[in-house]
C-alpha cells in the first residue's frame, strides 16, 4: 500500500509541494537550499554550516547506505530539514548502525519525501533561496504564507554551533601546533590537520586574540560555519589582531572572515554553492580543481582589489572569488572545502600549503 501524502512545503511566494513525512514531524520555518552531491548525505546532515536550513537533495535516492558512527562531521547535527525524492529506510551497508529516519528523529530534523525535487530545485535557482514552511498537508496556503511573513531567520547560528570549551586533538607525529577558531567546524578538517602532523587546539568562536596567542601556535585556522559572516564582527576583529603574528588559513566562512578583516566586502548569492562538483581555477597554477562547496555568501571581487589581498582562485561557473591570500602576512583562505567530506580530493594540497607557511615562519 502506497503511503498517503501527509506533509507539505510552502515557499514565501506561495508555491506548495506535497509529500510524505519522515524523521521529526514538527512544523519548521527554514531557509530552503539545494545540494547537488551524489553521495555524502550523512556528512551533509551533520555539517554545522547547514544550521537552520532545509536541504533539497538533487540526487534522487537518500538513506540507502544508512548512518555510520564514524562519518559524522559534528556530534550534534543542526540542519533543520531534509527534502528528498525517495528515502530508503532499509539500508544495505555493514558499517550502518542506524537508519537515516532514526537519526533524524533523534536530532529533531524534519524530513519530507516523494517531492518533485527537480521542479523545486529549478524554482530555487530561478527565484533564489528563501524561507519555507514545512507543515502538515491540511495547513492552508494563506496561513502558511502568513507564518513565513512573521518569522525571521536567526542570526546567531555561529554561537549556537560552536563548542563551549577548548578541546585539543593530538597528532600522532606532532610537527606543528595549530589553534583553530570553531565557527561551526567540520570534524574532517581536524582529521586532515592531524594527518599532516598538526596538534589542533580548537577554541570557541568568541575566544580572544590574546588567549589564542597564549597557546604559542605555529598557525591559526579559521573554520567554516553557518550564516552571514558580518554576523560575527568579534571574530573579524580577532583575525585582524592575529594576522601577521603567524600563518593563518581559513575555509569557507573562515575565508570570508579573513577577507572582511582586510576591508573587503561580502554579499549573499542568489542560491549559493552547494555540492561536490564546482570547477575552480587556481590562478597561480592555471589548473582547474573540482571542489566541494557549501555557502550562501561570497567575497566581492572589486572590494578585494582595494585591499592587501590577492585573488588566487575563481569559480568557473560564475567567476566569484574562491581564494585570497596576503603573502606579506602569510594569510590565505579558500571558499570551498579542501577536506572534502563529501567530495573530490583535488584540493587537499592546501593543507600542505599551510604546513609550508608554518615551516617558513618557524625558520624565518
Amino acid at each position: 500500500m502506497i503511503p498517503q501524502k501527509d506533509r507539505k512545503i510552502v515557499l514565501e511566494n506561495g508555491s506548495q509541494y506535497c509529500g510524505i513525512g519522515f524523521g521529526d514531524r514538527s512544523e519548521k520555518v527554514v531557509e530552503i537550499v539545494f545540494n547537488t552531491s551524489m553521495v555524502g548525505y550523512q556528512e551533509i546532515l551533520s555539517d554545522p554550516s547547514y544550521t537552520d536550513q532545509g536541504v533539497v537533495f538533487t540526487y534522487p535516492l537518500i538513506g540507502n547506505y544508512g548512518m555510520a558512527d564514524g562519518d559524522y562531521e559534528t556530534k550534534t547535527p543542526t540542519v533543520s530539514a531534509l527534502i528528498v525524492r525517495e528515502v530508503n529506510s532499509e539500508p544495505s551497508n555493514f558499517r550502518c548502525t542506524k537508519t537515516l529516519d532514526e537519526v533524524m528523529k533523534e536530532y529533531n530534523i524534519v524530513g519530507i519525501s516523494d517531492i518533485d525535487t527537480r521542479k523545486l530545485t529549478r524554482e530555487i535557482r530561478e527565484f533564489g533561496s528563501c524561507k519555507a514552511l514545512i507543515t502538515d498537508i491540511d495547513t492552508s496556503k494563506e496561513n502558511a504564507v502568513e507564518i513565513l511573513k512573521n518569522t525571521e531567520l536567526a542570526h546567531d547560528a555561529v554561537s549556537r554551533v560552536s563548542r563551549e570549551e577548548i578541546e585539543e586533538y593530538k597528532a600522532e607525529n606532532e610537527k606543528f601546533k595549530v589553534a583553530a577558531i570553531d565557527c561551526g567546524m567540520k570534524q574532517n578538517i581536524v582529521r586532515e590537520l592531524n594527518r599532516a602532523g598538526c596538534t589542533v587546539t580548537v577554541v570557541p568562536w568568541n575566544t580572544s586574540a590574546e588567549r589564542i596567542k597564549s597557546f604559542n601556535p605555529d598557525g591559526v585556522f579559521i573554520s567554516n560555519g553557518p550564516g552571514n559572516p558580518t554576523d560575527v564582527p568579534s571574530v573579524i576583529e580577532t583575525v585582524k589582531k592575529l594576522r601577521g603574528t603567524c600563518p593563518v588559513f581559513g575555509i569557507c566562512l573562515g575565508h570570508q572572515i579573513i577577507s572582511l578583516s582586510y576591508g573587503a566586502k561580502t554579499y549573499k548569492l542568489k542560491f549559493g554553492h552547494r555540492g561536490g562538483n564546482h570547477p575552480v581555477k587556481n590562478l597561480k597554477t592555471d589548473r582547474v580543481e573540482i571542489t566541494s562547496q557549501n555557502h550562501s555568501y561570497a567575497v566581492d571581487t572589486d572590494s578585494v582589489k582595494e585591499t592587501e589581498l590577492e585573488i588566487t582562485h575563481i569559480n568557473l561557473l560564475d567567476n566569484t572569488v574562491e581564494g585570497v591570500e596576503c603573502k606579506k602576512d602569510r594569510v590565505f583562505g579558500v571558499q570551498y572545502h579542501p577536506e572534502s567530506a563529501p567530495g573530490p580530493q583535488d584540493s587537499t594540497y592546501l593543507f600542505g600549503s599551510f604546513i609550508d607557511l608554518m615551516e617558513e615562519s618557524r625558520n624565518a
